[in-house]
């Protein structure tokens, strides 16, 4: 049986190595996705999402703004497959396969297709994926179109068409309005036109192991000497008997120039010389400079729509920040020290992720420009902003985690060869070259240099030692693979854990669907629900409605709901005592534990129940308690 390594990650089809993550990410997402019971950030999905149109536009002039154009797709939603836990985090849930398929693909464009299977796995298995995978939220939906806006930006500044910069700039569009703050990628990005519009793609977004010959007009590189890399294994010699009979560089990598006298061209020992009447013209500096503008002026373009349609969303949650991020603290350099474990929702596994994309960076060089700038660049940006304004908020950079998984995959395929010592002619073959580099060229004298392989030699070779051991190509595969099982399994504390509720922490549990329930079995007919408190940010009548639906007892109190109030806050009456006349039975729900349920009830409405009421019963919940009131 013939195991899997390189050469059969190289024989996939293209689509084979985006598909496999996407696969795996949405049946780890799926598994488990109804368990948890939603929490108080899903109950304000579910309560904006199944609003009329009219009341979801009023709500949004008075607050959650931001998330106002997540809110109207899953009305549409919810009207087709309902309002059920599953329902709701479903598209969530296909929006992560996409990603972790995008991600791949990032991936195998920047890096190589084995470091893009790779960093697709990974990120399939995280806990942060699960997480954010099964919430009724636009996290999923803004790492995916974060993943695809810069997918699009690498294909626009290879091969720049008019087609490939209205794709990238529907996508940031799409990112800004279902994430404000996603649009901080935006910097990672500016950076990278930046880089390309003065040097050229190369290094930065070209595709690994490309020559300059093979890449596309637009794509090579503008510069005379940004092909000159540091790297061995990109100015490899080979023995070639040109017309000097001496070993030479070969023509791909040094630019021939003419001899004064006519003749063939031979190789320049300085590339770039003018030595022998190099024919470079003189005009390139002005082609570069038109090409730079070009660069940039079609991704200042590609801003347009974005500008034009995120501008007034974010004038307006903007005049909202005050009441929506209320309970925000001012960001502090312990909170970046703990962004890797929060973010991944696992320390460990944060941890672990965050030493293999240091490998991942390390092993680049300058090609992990992209990625590592949209990991730290949003980071940088959100945490200097978060110390002035409330907006540090971990959930709100998940869009970074694609990238850091995409330089740890590169770091999982970072191994290089080292082949034994051939034993006979006849069983010596070059080892295997990663994705990243090409193999080795041998030179003919009769034409251009050919990549050296055992069937050139008309011969089948046999495996040497150093491709069957761990440091073989498919021993490296292997330990990848290894690795990315390893990091799964360090996680499943979590995996598991996340199923059970989304809080967070995972210690601070709030039972709704608990609570629900023992009213639901002991109501009558004429009994009433009072609440306390009203106007926090847990949202007990929300997750009581959510789960008794038509079943409620009668909320006695309230004067205007959430829908009439344009808010996600009901608002109560002045006199409760009056309100409460000829009411026999209260439900009372409060969150938190409570011994004495009555007494945590504040202001006039408790003293109305206290002087009216008595506590036939009491049922602590996990984050909430229950009290049967009578008079």
């Amino acid at each position: 049986m013939r195991r899997f390594g390189p050469a059969s990650v190289r024989a996939l089809p293209g689509w084979a190595v985006w598909v496999t993550p996407g696969l795996l990410t949405l049946v780890v997402t799926l598994a488990g996705i109804g368990h948890a019971q939603p929490w108080r950030d899903e109950l304000a999905t579910w309560s904006a999402a199944t609003r009329p149109l009219s009341d979801l536009a009023r709500m949004t002039r008075t607050i959650d703004a931001a998330t106002g154009p997540y809110y109207l797709l899953m009305h549409g939603w919810t009207a087709i497959a309902g309002t059920s836990p599953t329902a709701l985090r479903l598209p969530s849930a296909l929006a992560m396969a996409v990603a972790a398929a995008l991600t791949a693909r990032l991936g195998a464009v920047l890096v190589g297709r084995r470091a893009g299977l790779l960093a697709g796995l990974l990120f399939a298995v995280l806990p942060v994926t699960s997480r954010y995978g099964q919430e009724a939220r636009p996290y999923a939906l803004a790492t995916l179109l974060a993943v695809l806006a810069t997918l699009l930006l690498v294909e626009a500044l290879r091969r720049p068409t008019w087609r490939r910069w209205a794709g990238y700039a529907a996508a940031v569009a799409a990112l800004g309005l279902l994430h404000l703050v996603a649009l901080t990628l935006l910097a990672a990005h500016a950076v990278v036109v930046l880089l390309t519009a003065a040097h050229g793609p190369a290094g930065v977004v070209d595709r690994p192991g490309q020559s300059r010959a093979q890449m596309p007009d637009a794509s090579r590189p503008r510069r005379r000497h940004l092909w000159r890399s540091t790297q061995p294994r990109d100015r490899a010699r080979v023995e070639h008997q040109g017309c000097h009979d001496a070993p030479q560089t070969p023509t791909a990598f040094h630019p021939a120039t003419r001899s004064n006298a006519g003749g063939t061209p031979r190789v320049s020992p300085h590339p770039g010389s003018r030595e022998h009447g190099t024919d470079a013209p003189e005009a390139e500096p002005q082609n570069v400079t038109g090409e730079a503008r070009e660069t940039l002026a079609g991704w200042l373009l590609a801003l347009v729509p974005a500008v034009v349609l995120v501008t007034p969303l974010a004038l307006v949650a903007r005049g909202q920040r005050g009441r929506q991020l209320d309970w925000v603290d001012p960001a502090r350099l312990p909170d970046l020290a703990a962004l890797p474990g929060a973010l991944a929702q696992s320390g460990v596994v944060g941890g672990f992720v965050l030493a293999l994309a240091a490998l991942g960076v390390a092993r680049l060089g300058r090609r992990a420009l992209l990625p590592a700038a949209a990991v730290l660049l949003p980071v940088l940006l959100m945490f200097a902003a978060g110390t002035m304004v409330p907006l540090w908020v971990t959930r709100y950079l998940v869009f970074t985690v694609p990238f850091a998984c995409v330089l740890a995959g590169a770091a999982l395929a970072a191994a290089r060869v080292t082949p034994a010592p051939a034993r006979t002619p006849a069983t010596a073959t070059p080892a295997e070259a990663t994705p990243a580099e090409p193999a080795p060229a041998e030179a003919t004298p009769a034409g251009p240099a050919r990549t050296a392989t055992p069937a050139a030699a008309g011969r089948t070779a046999a495996p040497t030692e150093a491709e069957q051991g761990p440091t073989s190509p498919r021993g490296r595969v292997a330990a990848g693979i290894a690795v990315v099982v390893l990091a799964g399994l360090l996680g499943l504390p979590d995996q598991a854990a996340l199923r059970r509720t989304h809080e967070w922490p995972r210690s601070a549990p709030v039972d709704y669907a608990g609570a629900a329930g023992i009213i639901r079995a002991g109501q009558r007919p004429g009994d009433a629900i009072v609440y306390s408190p009203r106007d926090g940010w847990l949202f007990p009548d929300l997750g009581m409605a959510y789960h008794l639906g038509s079943r409620l007892p009668r909320d006695v109190l309230v004067v205007r709901d959430q829908r009439q109030d344009a808010s996600l806050w009901a608002v109560e009456c002045d006199d409760p005592a009056r309100c409460l006349a000829g009411v026999d039975r209260v439900w009372l729900v409060v969150t938190g534990r409570r011994a004495d349920p009555l007494a945590a009830v504040p202001g006039a409405k408790g003293d109305a129940l206290r002087a009216g009421y008595t506590v036939r019963q009491v049922w602590p919940r996990p984050g909430i308690t229950v009290a049967l009131l009578v008079r």
